[in-house]
């Protein structure tokens, strides 16, 4: 790879779209990188080129065996998790994929979205009770962070206290830090205590639901099975809600409208897709043969990044940031897209507990502001992730709904 651009820059958190433009001035829609330790890679920043990879799944195929450079990845790399093989949905092809996304996707629609949303509404506003009589709060350790975690733990079958826990081990793993390998073996084990619960007492709840479908899944496919849609569920809805809070609460655009927040939620949650999108970088796809890409030449086995914030911010196929079109129209990338795309079931429950997050919070705190500059608000350090690090607000202090 010619002049290599390093996945672990700080601009990726400084000043990420000016990053995306300066790639582009250099090495166009596709750009050699180095991921932690050095390790090569392609990283799909165009839109039509990022579309073309997601469409031909027979060219840029999912499962990692595919993959080159083995060779050079180390046994504590903390990027493992991301990449290893497992018998999941996310490194499935063919037939085998098939089966795991049908069931996989009928788990999840099992979930009834008029419960789903007053399962979340209760939770808001059990979580809001515990700051709302304070004037002031960091909304992302006390309401962002923590609010999909029970949700998923509900949909689970999970108390609190267990949800939190695996909500925590799958943050430590994304993150790919020095303890992502420690943080995802404890979640297999924690999975694996689960699934042996559920096929003893199976209840209404996503783990029962994948156990007993069709699909004939063993305990060894369903332990990482789950572990995949906790991480697809926990973090990236997460962060989505963190930066629509964010949007809402730096924006002029909302000021007016933000105690009306459902007319103006849907419209920030869009448009975060479009500039802030949650997962910014996805590991990959893997070249099933030589193959030419936005201009580069793609060696058999190569892997490919998925840019899907770089090809939402693609100049080629959008005007300004925050324009019109972009706050209207739903053809992001940030569900990916094809047949390994997020399934509509998954997108549907991100979508009910981020928009009803929004609405609880500000019909409780409707005189909601943010605490420090817009300036001072900082990025979690990840190429991967992109939410804000803290969020702290002020607001006219209320009772408790427990205490009325």
């Amino acid at each position: 790879m010619a002049d290599p651009v390093r996945l672990y820059d700080e601009r990726f958190n400084t000043d990420p779209q000016g990053f995306y433009q300066w790639m582009r001035e250099r090495h166009g829609p596709v750009v050699p990188v180095l991921m932690e330790g050095d390790v090569p890679a392609w990283l799909v920043i165009g839109y039509r080129e990022l579309h073309h990879v997601l469409s031909t799944p027979g060219v840029f195929a999912r499962s990692s065996h595919r993959w080159n450079a083995w060779h050079l990845v180390p046994e504590d790399w903390p990027l493992l998790p991301l990449v290893m093989q497992l018998p999941t949905v996310l490194y499935s092809e063919g037939d085998d994929h098939r089966r795991r996304a049908g069931a996989v996707s009928d788990a999840l629609a099992g979930t009834d979205p008029h419960e789903l949303r007053m399962v979340t509404t209760r939770m808001a506003d059990r979580l809001i009770d515990r700051f709302c009589a304070s004037a002031s709060a960091d909304l992302r350790p006390a309401y962002t962070a923590r609010l999909p975690a029970l949700v998923l733990s509900w949909m689970y079958g999970l108390d609190d206290e267990r949800g939190d826990h695996t909500a925590s081990l799958m943050t430590t793993m994304i993150d790919g830090g020095t303890q992502a390998m420690e943080a995802q073996r404890a979640l297999m084990a924690a999975m694996a205590e689960i699934v042996a619960e559920r096929r003893r007492e199976p209840g209404p709840d996503v783990v029962s639901r994948l156990l007993s479908h069709p699909a004939g899944y063993t305990d060894e496919e369903a332990v990482p099975e789950l572990i995949v849609l906790l991480g697809g569920g926990n973090q990236p809805t997460g962060e989505w809600l963190g930066n629509a809070l964010r949007l809402m609460l730096t924006d002029d655009r909302f000021a007016v409208s933000i105690a009306g927040a459902r007319s103006s939620a849907q419209q920030a949650l869009n448009e975060v897709l479009w500039e802030d999108t949650p997962t910014q970088v996805n590991a990959g796809r893997f070249a099933a043969h030589d193959v030419e890409l936005g201009g580069k030449t793609i060696r058999k086995g190569d892997m490919i990044l998925l840019g899907l914030a770089g090809a939402n911010t693609d100049p080629r196929v959008r005007t300004a940031p925050g324009c019109p079109n972009a706050r209207g129209n739903h053809a992001h990338l940030s569900f990916s897209h094809g047949e390994h795309s997020c399934p509509y079931p998954a997108q549907e429950i991100a979508e009910i507990v981020a928009t009803t997050a929004i609405e609880v919070l500000m019909d409780r705190l409707p005189d909601l502001e943010l605490a420090v500059s817009p300036k001072e608000l900082r990025w979690r350090p990840s190429p991967w992730m992109r939410g804000v690090a803290s969020l702290p607000v002020t607001f006219t202090s209320v009772p408790p709904l427990g205490a009325l």
